[in-house]
Order: C-alpha cells, then structure tokens, then sequence
C-alpha cells in the first residue's frame, strides 16, 4: 500500500521540480524557455508521470483531483488524507531544492493572479473543471493510466497552461501552488489557489454523469 503514497510524492515531486523549474529558468536565463515552453513541460511531466506511476498509484499528483475522485465514489475516503499528505510532501520537497539550486529566485514559480481575485477565481475554477472532466472520462477508476490518459491529461494541462498561465499561474492543482509559496513565503493569495480547483474538479462529475450516464463512475478499476 504505502508504494501508492510513495509514487504520489514523486510524481507531484516531479511535477513541481520540472514545471515550476522551467519557469525560474526561463526567468533567469533570458525567457529561453518562453511561455509556450512552460506550458509544455507541465504538460510533459505530467504525461510522463502517469505512464510511470499510473499503474502504481493512479497518477492524481494533485489534491484535488483526488478529491474530485472521492466525490465521483472512485476513490476510498481512507486514501484522500494519505494521498494528499504524499502530494504535499512531493511538492515542499521540490521547491526546496528549487530554493536551493536558485536562492536568487524570489517567486520559485509561485502561482499569483495577474489581475482581480474574482477573474483569477472563476478562471482556475474552469480551467480545474475541464481538467477533472477530461481525468474522469480517461481514467479507470481512480486510475489514470493506458495508451491515452498520458496524451490526453497531459495535452490538457499543457493546453491550459498556454490559456491561463498569463492570468492566474494556471495552477489547477493545490500541492502545485502550495509547495513554492510556502517555500518563497508569499502567501496572499493562496486561499484561491486551494479552493478554486478542488471546487472546479467537484463540480466536473456531476456533468460527468450527465453526459456518461451509468458508464461514468462504476467504481471499476
């Protein structure tokens, strides 16, 4: 069992170190990345995390996919609290090295919104919803693993990122958002950061299972 929690921690480890990674070097190194570079490597390293570790735990590297799995009755309640204290524990761990590796970085790629509370809200609730939408309907069960989730979650948040990452950071994920602001102490906004994609990611399954029917969730994995 704890292999699953293990492969949560270094899937969300990876994600944080390559994808928020990516934007302090291309901060530091004359935008060589630029901004459709960013959006391409959170969307690579999540592709190539759920091909690894899908098997495994699942791949949900986000808290709130998890909980959007719990609330489409895929996912034992038992598994949210470990889950999401792996995720977390990946993610902290990620920035800190980033920390490490870049102590002139103030930001570590921290999530902030570029202009109001609510536009920065209502933008990372849909960009959550969209996301969650499209795990539910490639995944197994809980799990996001097979020939097409890689492709398809991955190119979503790639997708996204190019959308929403000059507005809000495109977080889409609580762990992804927490582990660099807790480690760069800018912790304003963080609220938003935790709560709009858990509840983007709730509100996907209900329009799930409109448009599924009974082959939505069948708690088949």
């Amino acid at each position: 069992m704890t292999n699953r929690y293990f492969a949560e921690m270094i899937g969300t480890f990876a994600l944080v170190f390559a994808g928020c990674g990516a934007i302090v070097v291309n901060d530091l190194y004359g935008g060589s990345l630029g901004h459709l570079g960013v959006s391409l490597v959170f969307g690579l390293v999540v592709m190539a995390m759920i091909y690894a570790m899908g098997n495994i735990s699942g791949a949900h590297f986000n808290p709130a996919v998890t909980i959007g799995f719990w609330c489409a009755g895929r996912l034992d309640k038992a598994l949210i609290l470990p889950y999401i204290g792996s995720q977390l524990a990946g993610a902290i761990c990620a920035a800190a090295i980033l920390r490490f590796l870049f102590p002139e970085h103030i930001g570590l790629g921290a999530t902030m919104p570029s202009g109001s509370i609510l536009q920065a809200f209502v933008m990372e609730v849909i960009l959550s919803f969209l996301l969650m939408l499209v795990i539910l309907n490639v995944s197994t069960g809980h799990m996001e693993k097979g020939i097409t989730a890689g492709i398809a979650i991955g190119g979503t948040v790639a997708l996204e990122a190019m959308i929403g990452g000059p507005v809000t950071g495109a977080s889409m994920n609580p762990a992804r958002s927490i582990g660099p602001a807790l480690l760069s102490w800018q912790l304003s906004t963080l609220w938003l950061y935790i709560a709009a994609p858990i509840v983007g990611m709730v509100l996907a399954y209900p329009w799930c299972k409109w448009i599924q029917g009974k082959d939505c969730c069948d708690n088949s994995e």
